[in-house]
């Protein structure tokens, strides 16, 4: 079969991103552009400015995409595009320029699920490896600023199906760790700045107790929600994109609200709050901190809390993610999402999975963030199923992966 080139467009939140992937096996162009100067100052994203960068940003970031794989709008085969879930504003810019694209060059275009994405950068770099003895049922956990979902991965021929086996009752994991970031006046993103600090930290000297779930989910598909990444308002989009099990399947579900909470209850109790202001105001004269610039505005207590806020974390997502492995009889584990950038996290999962015989796969740093290549390499399967999409689809801002 000849060489397949798709064109994929990224634009769920707050990175503009286009790239050219070769027939779900070869990334050939990788472009991102980000945000987090212009949503810095807020301590998360916000929407509409969200919008108004990715307006700006994606023609020159889709052109850059394509000159760096020397091809052409015309040379390649086929678009691909996010449709959720994210914030509205900034899928419908990607998805209208999409549109346009597919239009005038009358082209295929191809509608992809973010966190489908997520799992298929996993499977874009294994297959560069040439890594193609993958066992199956496979469990993935997508873990962000956004998600926190677990989900089993068939393949059937050359398409993939999916079963929502647990998600976030509240905040998605990335979540807490900027909010938490936020609170100790660390700057956003928070995820990257904790994980170094908390190598300077006891991580036992703070007690977090494990999170408690004590009623059934009562959400059903129908119940929109929002991107939690976003500054205001405050709701997580870890309740985007996950269906109800039935009852009598084993769900494996997390919550993180109360390890945010405890945060805040242990700095006001330790009277935290004017060490916060001055680290806050500190940072904040300095463009762009280097560790050295936290490691100096951060005091002991701070370092300690920060350590043990981070091993509660990261010992949650992998104490629950195994246990479904376990309850699943999986043969292979995708960890993949923002938050399998952090240092801990791939450490631990892949000491204790080894400890139980599965083998772990990570994205590399720069493709566990949001990027347009896992959105190519996702559509490459439904190219060949000449599942398309018709020109009148739109966002779905709570899309279900399934």
């Amino acid at each position: 079969m000849p060489d397949t080139f798709i064109l994929g467009i990224e634009s769920s939140c707050d990175e503009t991103a286009a790239a050219v992937v070769r027939s779900g096996e070869q990334m050939i162009s990788n472009v991102v552009a980000s945000q987090i100067a212009t949503h810095k100052p807020y301590g998360g994203v916000v929407p509409e400015l969200a919008s108004r960068e990715h307006l700006r940003a994606i023609v020159p970031v889709v052109k850059q995409a394509l000159a760096e794989a020397g091809k052409t709008f015309e040379s390649v085969d086929a678009l691909a595009v996010t449709q959720g879930p994210g914030l509205a504003g900034s899928l419908l810019v990607g998805i209208s320029y999409a549109k346009a694209l597919a239009y005038a060059l009358d082209k295929p275009l191809i509608a992809v699920n973010h966190l489908e994405g997520h799992i298929h950068a996993v499977l874009l770099e294994e297959r560069q490896k040439r890594n193609r003895e993958l066992q199956f049922p496979v469990l993935a956990l997508v873990v962000s600023g956004g998600h926190t979902h677990l989900y089993l991965a068939e393949q059937q021929g050359e398409s993939w199906s999916y079963e929502n086996i647990g998600h976030t009752r509240d905040d998605a994991a990335g979540e807490a760790f900027d909010k938490v970031a936020k609170l100790l006046g660390l700057g956003y993103p928070g995820g990257p700045v904790i994980d170094r600090l908390s190598k300077h930290g006891d991580p036992h000297a703070v007690r977090f107790p494990p999170s408690q779930i004590k009623h059934p989910d009562r959400r059903t598909l129908s119940q929109p929600s929002k991107n939690s990444k976003a500054a205001t308002p405050d709701v997580s989009s870890g309740r985007a994109g996950a269906p109800t099990a039935p009852p009598s399947h084993p769900r494996f579900d997390f919550s993180y609200s109360g390890m945010k909470t405890a945060v805040l209850r242990y700095v006001e109790t330790h009277n935290m709050a004017v060490s916060i202001d001055a680290r806050r105001h500190a940072l904040s004269l300095v463009p762009k901190p280097k560790l050295e610039d936290y490691l100096a505005n951060c005091d002991k207590q701070t370092l300690d809390l920060v350590a043990s806020f981070q091993r509660a974390i990261v010992g949650d997502l992998i104490t629950k993610t195994l246990a479904a492995a376990r309850e699943y009889e999986v043969a292979t584990l995708f960890v993949t999402g923002g938050v399998a950038a952090n240092g801990e996290l791939r450490e631990t999962f892949e000491r204790e999975a080894a400890e139980q015989g599965l083998p772990v796969f990570f994205p590399s740093r720069p493709l566990s963030t949001d990027n347009a290549a896992m959105i190519a390499a996702a559509a490459y399967p439904k190219f060949l199923a000449q599942q398309f999409a018709p020109m009148d689809f739109s966002a779905e801002v709570g899309m279900p992966l399934r």
